[in-house]
């Protein structure tokens, strides 16, 4: 039985503690603006004051006369991720939505997952290098991996990047467990708790979800149809003094665009002034028709760090990923993998995807996915702007769609009411570390044929 409704202000307090206990506000963080809190939760400036004083009053935040409210306190031992409770009643943050779509029943309609659906996957090819290496050498069903990873994947990303013109050495590259386990390499690297890291907002979430867990100050920067707003990262830059700027350059996540090659000088120009390092995601690379601009390649790897995985176009039950950068720099980050890992990423997985990168299918394999894409992302488009939702772009490759909701409609709403009716999606505002894009969603165009997911999105914007 369902106890007492609470006031807006109540719950106003319940979302601010949700998102405490879930490290999307750490200790000494401070707290959405009123202004900015109200438009988010369609509430009063008024109403945000109350929840904010009653919070203050019970120790949770702490007003600084001109400055706003800031968490106090200190984590807890050990690092509570999650709060206990139904979908509906813990904060739909990071952390709801991954755990949302990697506990789904099978079958289950996940329009916001962060992958294609397993018949688009090289099923044959997976199979046939699975058999191949188990009829090969033993060492690689049996032994740990090498401390940098599998020879042969790192002597086949060094050709590609060759071939994107940035030469790479072997000593500035790496394998890792995923692109997620190189970022938090370099954040142990690099970082302290309490540092100040930069992403894009909106940005994608999980990345977000692990700088908080290493207790940092993640500042948003508004990401425009070509890259970070530049007024704003230049501010941004010598306000905060960040020590790590983290981004995706090409078909960005969540909202598909590209950097221009304007922009990108401009970062460049700027990190370099700031002695900022920037830290790009390169996983999407393979699902672009053509090459677009790239920071790693415009700065040789001297204030850039370039990771990427292969979770999107071969497996995401096979992980594995890289980091490429300095020596100096790569050097540690082995040790580091090393007293986390003992070594690098499973070699099975490394050298299947080795096998799979080198092999002749693979180009087929891409081209016949960046069709079904193509038409994927026409159709999506059609069938969204049929119900009101529209797309903040269209993206020049991918699966992603930042789609926006009419006016007055909340996404965070609308993915609990859908997640009643058993589909999945990825509401805006867990990607906006400022709590700004109620008004979209994530969507992934190849998960969209089925006509439950229009249906019921039409019906949740309608109750």
């Amino acid at each position: 039985m369902d106890g007492p409704k609470r006031t807006k202000t109540e719950q106003l307090m319940v979302a601010v503690r949700d998102q405490i206990a879930t490290r999307v506000l750490a200790p000494g963080d401070r707290a959405p603006s009123v202004r900015s809190f109200a438009q988010a939760m369609r509430v009063s400036p008024s109403t945000v004051v109350e929840a904010y004083d009653r919070l203050e009053a019970e120790g949770v935040l702490k007003a600084r006369r001109g400055s706003g409210f800031y968490v106090t306190g200190t984590p807890p031992t050990p690092m509570k991720l999650s709060a206990p409770g139904s979908p509906r009643s813990r904060g739909v943050d990071p952390f709801w939505v991954s755990r949302q779509m990697l506990d789904a029943e099978p079958g289950t309609l996940q329009p916001g997952c962060g992958w294609l659906p397993e018949s688009w996957m090289p099923h044959a090819a997976l199979s046939k290098g699975m058999r191949s290496l188990a009829r090969g050498d033993q060492a690689v069903l049996a032994n740990y991996a090498s401390t940098r990873g599998a020879h042969a994947l790192r002597r086949h990303l060094l050709s590609r990047f060759a071939a994107e013109e940035l030469p790479v050495a072997p000593e500035r590259l790496m394998l890792t467990a995923s692109a997620s386990q190189a970022l938090d390499l370099i954040c142990r690297l690099m970082l302290r708790p309490g540092d100040t890291v930069l992403v894009d907002d909106p940005g994608y979430f999980n990345f977000h979800a692990l700088l908080r867990a290493h207790q940092l100050q993640v500042v948003g920067v508004p990401y425009a149809a070509t890259g970070p707003d530049l007024a704003a990262f230049e501010t941004a830059l010598v306000v905060s003094k960040p020590r790590l700027y983290v981004t995706n350059s090409a078909l960005h996540n969540p909202t598909g665009a590209t950097i221009s090659p304007h922009t990108a000088h401009h970062v460049l120009s700027l990190a370099r002034t700031h002695q900022l390092t920037i830290v790009e995601d390169d996983t999407f690379s393979d699902l672009e028709p053509e090459p677009s601009t790239r920071l790693a390649v415009l700065d040789g790897l001297d204030s850039v760090i370039r990771i990427g995985g292969f979770s999107k176009t071969i497996s995401a039950s096979m992980r594995c990923g890289y980091i490429a950068a300095c020596a100096n720099w790569i050097e540690a980050l082995v040790d580091l993998q090393i007293a986390t890992c003992h070594g690098g990423p499973s070699p099975f997985a490394a050298e299947l995807i080795a096998e799979l990168l080198t092999s002749g299918g693979y180009r087929k394999h891409l081209s016949e996915l960046n069709r079904r894409l193509a038409a994927a992302r026409k159709s999506a488009s059609d069938e969204l702007a049929a119900i009101g939702i529209t797309p903040w772009i269209m993206p020049r490759g991918g699966f992603l769609l930042w789609g926006r909701f009419p006016e007055n409609v909340d996404s965070t709403e609308v993915a609990l009411r859908c997640r009643e009716v058993g589909i999945l999606t990825a509401p805006g505002n867990v990607f906006s570390p400022t709590q700004t894009a109620t008004a979209f969603m994530r969507f992934n165009v190849s998960q969209l044929g089925d006509r439950r997911v229009i249906r019921a999105l039409r019906d949740a914007m309608n109750r």
